[in-house]
């Protein structure tokens, strides 16, 4: 299901042709690949769309208003051959699974192999960094029937997400790599120089070496009882799938007469797909089992991005790269 579209300067492939015209969504379409992130592909230009846009904004020396504006418009056009949507065929190893519903009990989810998707829906959702809710409104039922779920062989029209690429290059493990094409987030990702979380913002900037802005996520950072822990931190290390230390002493929210359990890794844990440790103690950037909360609701104390994200800023950093969170 990996993308390929025509080059600079050609027309759009006739395969991807969509009856409706999808402004909003084209433009988050092409911000996404070029590292200014809409969070959820679904059309509507909300929140992390217009953060993504004033990214780009700043990084184009246009004027900074979060619109879609028409001198946003007329840089996008430079990239007027990628399609906003186009075709896919469910593959059948894909849709295997096994999906089952996630046990709101840690307990109980302490005891499974993985903490995976609940339903092929959910799984097809990530994929395309969206929802559900916006695939089946691309894929609407015929007249008068009730809309199904998603099944293997059928053919679908979802966001046209791209850069996912991959290639296994390097030392990483084949469990991420796999992870990595779940997600549709490819290998080839730009190098971070430093990153500059805002509490007030809800961004994370990601910058090169040479201080240009090069990627904005829309995150989750803390909350009055865990706020954001304001200073300059380091990178420990960069964890791949993940196990989940669940310590309910940690959790403001949770009696402490509860058991310490391990979770087991999967894109529905706690932190999601990945952990990047940090200096401050207990504090990390993580992904999400929940990516519509991302910039909407409250962290307890870390930063939060939609699994998708996090597994892209996950290449894009190392050791080396500094953090700063910022008011």
């Amino acid at each position: 299901m990996a993308s390929s579209d025509p080059g600079p300067g050609q027309p759009p492939d006739p395969a991807m042709a969509d009856d409706v015209p999808r402004t909003v969504m084209k433009a988050q379409v092409i911000l996404e690949r070029l590292g200014f992130a809409p969070g959820i592909v679904d059309g509507e230009l909300g929140l992390s769309t217009r953060n993504a846009l004033r990214g780009f904004q700043e990084a184009n020396g246009l004027p900074v208003t979060g619109e879609l504006d028409d001198p946003s418009q007329s840089v996008l056009a430079r990239w007027s051959q990628i399609a906003a949507t186009r075709l896919v065929t469910i593959p059948a190893d894909f849709a295997a699974g096994p999906f089952a519903p996630l046990p709101p009990d840690p307990e109980a989810q302490a005891r499974l192999p993985v903490l995976g998707y609940a339903s092929l829906d959910e799984k097809l959702a990530e994929r395309f960094h969206t929802t559900a809710a916006v695939l089946h409104a691309l894929n609407p039922a015929p007249a008068g029937g009730a809309a199904a779920p998603f099944a293997s062989g059928q053919k679908i029209r979802v966001p046209n997400v791209g850069a996912d690429a991959i290639s296994a290059l390097g030392d990483q493990d084949e469990d991420w790599l796999r992870t990595l094409v779940a997600l549709g987030v490819g290998t080839d990702q730009p190098a971070l120089d430093r990153v500059v979380v805002s509490r007030g913002a809800g961004t994370l900037r990601g910058y090169g070496a040479d201080g240009k802005l090069l990627a904005v996520f829309t995150v989750t950072t803390g909350s009055s009882h865990d706020p954001l822990p304001l200073g300059k931190w380091k990178i420990n290390g960069i964890d791949h799938n993940p196990e989940f230390h669940y310590n309910p002493e940690l959790f403001w929210d949770v009696s402490d007469k509860k058991p310490k359990v391990l979770l087991p890794p999967g894109p529905n844990g706690p932190v999601g797909v990945v952990w990047i440790d940090l200096s401050k103690p207990h504090y990390g950037i993580h992904g999400t089992p929940e990516p519509e909360t991302i910039g909407r609701s409250e962290s307890h104390g870390c930063v939060r991005l939609t699994n998708w994200d996090a597994a892209r800023l996950a290449q894009m950093v190392t050791t080396a790269t500094r953090v700063e969170f910022v008011a």
